[in-house]
């Protein structure tokens, strides 16, 4: 039976369909006609953003955080542009968004309307796909047709825009005709190639130095259960990069950490060690290989992605003896776990070397005890928060955070890696809050954010107290551009330009207040973990404001410098050159160079 649909309509009701319960938005002319249906039902909660670039990062969160395509709407023009930053960071990260943008009539496009862009045009190299739609009669299939692209093979966002005359005019809605449709070319490879998983399991099997290098498509892919299972039958240890933090227990003895440029330095000297990695669900990144021509030298490569075009984009596979498998990670890694069970190499060696390394070269606190440090504030949140959601921003306090925070399950840290979008942390956390609301969940979120990723979007407590939206900001104040300064004192003969902000910091406590949220300010070291305590027994979902005031200097070690290998890190034995099998000589010309 046929009924009449306005396109707006149309395009709520599939929303819903799709199983949507929350939309991010900010409205204007363009999509007032889609506001006003809004206004009409109650199937679908509309958050009022402050700015629209948030309205994609609570998204973007929404959708690591529950797994499912998060829904962004912006009118035309400005609105639009504005959300192009939050979509370039989920295209970079992998994370399934819906972008919603509104346009201007059809008759009007390419005549420079009011508020006209071409957004499809715009976001065109930071989108997995977008569409343009000319009919109302377009919208049902379109809706379907995005969240299938968005949510299957690599994730993603993908946009589709609206004219204004297409969301008014109505057509003849019949049941089911959003799946009458076609996706030619579209066919994610899911199943991986049998015979290279058969070569894997014995690569593994004969490797006395594997180890197993993780990132975000394992949690994309919900492959957690089967990483931990490879790793504890094969006794392989598990590194993660700042994507795959809660991929794997952050408390389990297999795991050494992150790796990269402020990865632990027992992951770094392991990858350059090893004589086979496992990489699973990640893309060999600059900021995890450093010197991509020395990263795991000596090792053999299993590369196991669900995206044909990463394997060997950055680490050249060798056609010998790399073993490159595409697929879904969770697929392949239970196919691999078949064909390992009852089977173990031997990496007892390997891992009393590990644990060598870990004794020598720890994470510690730094032996400043007239100063609030970093350390201490994250170690305190593992103490109070043990389950809690955390979102970062971008800077010292991300790298701080992926080093120290115990994140022990998947879809509980939100980071913009890939982009390192600063102002995303805490509009995460409001997605972050969202998303468990819909899930009826009533987990802490924690907003861990520096003083200069907060200014950019601190208008979001508004919506924070507007939508009962409560998250614990953790504010780490240096007062300057921290990680800025760090690489201009070491890179840049410490000349520290426009990095301060002079007479423009604004009194973090007070800026609370004024939205109606409550704000303490910690001076002192001795009063860090009575606050954390206090915020984890009244604060777990209550807002809260906490800044912490730390030294202008503090800097994040280890630290592998740019240009420099993987395993040639500064600030291991102290915040000097280190005392390892790098020749100090080499560093100091990389350095100057």
């Amino acid at each position: 039976m046929a009924t009449k649909l306005k396109g707006s309509q149309a395009l709520l009701q599939c929303l819903v369909k799709e199983g949507v319960k929350t939309i991010f938005g900010y409205p204007g002319g363009a999509v007032l006609g889609l506001y006003d249906e809004l206004y009409k039902q109650d199937d679908l909660q509309h958050i009022l953003v402050r700015h629209e670039q948030c309205a994609g990062f609570m998204a973007d969160s929404y959708a690591r955080i529950t797994g499912k395509p998060g829904v962004v709407l912006a009118t035309s023009g400005p609105g639009a542009t504005n959300i192009v930053t939050s979509l370039c960071n989920s295209h970079m990260d992998s994370i399934p968004i819906i972008a919603l943008t509104g346009q201007v009539p059809t008759t009007g496009i390419g005549k420079d309307f009011f508020q006209e862009a071409d957004i499809t045009g715009i976001t065109m190299p930071v989108v997995k796909h977008s569409y343009l739609l000319l009919e109302a009669t377009q919208v049902p299939k379109t809706i379907r047709k995005a969240f299938l692209i968005s949510s299957t093979g690599r994730p993603g966002p993908v946009l589709i825009d609206l004219p204004k005359d297409v969301l008014n005019s109505t057509f003849e809605y019949t049941e089911g005709m959003e799946n009458k449709f076609t996706l030619p070319g579209y066919k994610p490879t899911t199943k991986g190639n049998s015979r290279q998983i058969h070569f894997a399991s014995k690569a593994i099997l004969e490797a006395k130095k594997p180890v197993l290098y993780i990132g975000g498509g394992v949690i994309s892919s919900g492959a957690s259960p089967e990483i931990l299972k490879l790793a504890e039958s094969c006794s392989l240890p598990v590194t993660h990069t700042i994507m795959g933090k809660g991929a794997f227990p952050d408390n389990h003895p297999l795991n050494i950490g992150m790796l990269g440029m402020h990865g632990t330095v027992y992951a770094n000297y392991a990858i350059h060690d090893a004589d086979l990695l496992i990489a699973v669900g990640v893309r060999f990144d600059d900021r995890v290989t450093g010197k991509i021509e020395t990263f795991a030298p000596d090792a053999r490569i299993i590369h196991i992605d669900v995206d044909p075009a990463e394997i060997g984009k950055n680490r050249k596979m060798q056609d010998v003896i790399d073993i490159p498998i595409v697929g879904d990670a969770k697929s392949v890694l239970a196919e691999l776990n078949t064909k390992l069970a009852g089977k173990s190499g031997d990496t007892e060696a390997w891992m009393n070397q590990i644990k060598e390394w870990k004794k020598q070269y720890p994470l510690d606190l730094p032996k400043d005890k007239e100063n609030i440090s970093p350390q201490q504030i994250l170690l305190a949140l593992n103490k109070y928060f043990k389950d809690a959601i955390y979102t970062v921003d971008v800077g010292q306090h991300q790298m701080w955070a992926a080093q120290y925070l115990e994140i022990n399950k998947p879809r509980h840290w939100c980071s913009s890696s890939g982009l390192g979008a600063m102002g995303y942390g805490f509009p995460a956390a409001l997605g972050a809050k969202a998303a468990l609301k819909d899930m009826g969940l009533n987990t802490p979120v924690i907003a861990i954010t520096g003083d200069g990723g907060f200014q950019m979007n601190f208008q979001e407590l508004g919506t924070m107290v507007a939508h009962d939206l409560p998250v614990i900001i953790v504010l780490f104040n240096n007062n300057n551009l921290g990680m800025v300064r760090q690489w201009q004192e070491l890179f840049y003969d410490k000349h520290y330009s426009y990095i301060d902000w002079g007479k423009g910091s604004p009194d973090y406590v007070k800026l609370a207040e004024a939205f109606g949220v409550k704000g303490i300010k910690a001076s002192k070291p001795e009063d860090v973990e009575s606050i954390i305590k206090d915020a984890a027994k009244n604060h777990s979902n209550k807002p809260i404001l906490i800044e912490f005031e730390l030294q202008y200097e503090a800097n994040v070690w280890p630290i592998v410098p740019p240009g420099g290998s993987s395993h040639q890190m500064l600030g291991v034995d102290s915040d000097t050159l280190p005392s390892n099998p790098t020749k100090k000589e080499e560093l100091e010309k990389i350095i100057k160079r």
